[in-house]
C-alpha cells in the first residue's frame, strides 16, 4: 500500500466515523453533496480531493472537475475548523481559495462541528472514572508542554538578543526603523530643494 493511499484512507475512515456520530454534521454534509473541494498542503506538494455524497471519499489523484480549489500550510488545518477564521486566513496568504468560496465556508462549518468525544468513547472500553482520568491526564500533559515550549522560546529569544547578539531587541529595531523614516523625509526635502534649483 503506498503512503498517498494510507493517508487518503486514514483521512476518510477517521471523518467519516465522526460523522456517523454527529446528525447534525450529517445535515451539513447534505449542503456538500455532488461536490468536490481540493486541498493541497503547501510543504508537501500533496493533494487531498474530498468528494461529498452519503458521506465523504478522500482521493490522492481526480481527473474531474473541482468545484473548490483550498491551498494551505499545514499549520493552518486546525484553523481552518473555525468558519470565521476563513477571511482573516486569506488576506494573511496563509490560504489560497479558487473556485466558489462559499464551499470552502461549508467546508469548514463540516470540519467545525466534527468534535469527537474522546472520553465517551475511551468509556466504552475502560469505564467513566479510568477514560476521564487518562483523558484529563493527556490534556494536562499538553497544557504544560505547550507552556514549557513557550518558555524555552522565550528564553532562547532572550539569550539570542541579550547574552549572544545575533539579532536586536525590539527597541533597536523600532529605533532603526524610526531612523530609516526620518532619513527617508530628509531625502524627500533635499530632493525637493534640488528640484528648485534655477536652471532644473
Amino acid at each position: 500500500m503506498s503512503f498517498d493511499a494510507f493517508v487518503t484512507g486514514a483521512v476518510e475512515t477517521s471523518l467519516n466515523r465522526l460523522l456517523k456520530d454527529d446528525p447534525e454534521s450529517l445535515r451539513r454534509l447534505a449542503r456538500l453533496r455532488g461536490k468536490v473541494i481540493s486541498v493541497t498542503i503547501n510543504e508537501f506538494g500533496k493533494q487531498l480531493i474530498f468528494i461529498f455524497s452519503q458521506q465523504i471519499d478522500v482521493l490522492a489523484a481526480y481527473e474531474g472537475d473541482v468545484d473548490c480549489q483550498l491551498a494551505l500550510n499545514l499549520s493552518v488545518l486546525p484553523e481552518l475548523r473555525q468558519q470565521a477564521n476563513l477571511t482573516q486566513l486569506i488576506k494573511a496568504d496563509k490560504l489560497a481559495v479558487e473556485g466558489d468560496i462559499q464551499l470552502a465556508q461549508q467546508f469548514s462549518s463540516l470540519l467545525s462541528g466534527l468534535k469527537p468525544d474522546l472520553e465517551e468513547k475511551l468509556s466504552h472500553y475502560t469505564g467513566d472514572i479510568v477514560a476521564h482520568t487518562v483523558v484529563s491526564g493527556a490534556k494536562s500533559s499538553v497544557r504544560f508542554i505547550q507552556r514549557e515550549v513557550e518558555r524555552c522560546q522565550r528564553d532562547l529569544a532572550e539569550v539570542i538578543t541579550e547574552e549572544w547578539k545575533l539579532a536586536p531587541q525590539a527597541l533597536e529595531v523600532a529605533y532603526f526603523a524610526d531612523q530609516v523614516d526620518d532619513l527617508k523625509s530628509d531625502c524627500a526635502r533635499l530632493e525637493a530643494r534640488f528640484n528648485q534649483l534655477p536652471g532644473q
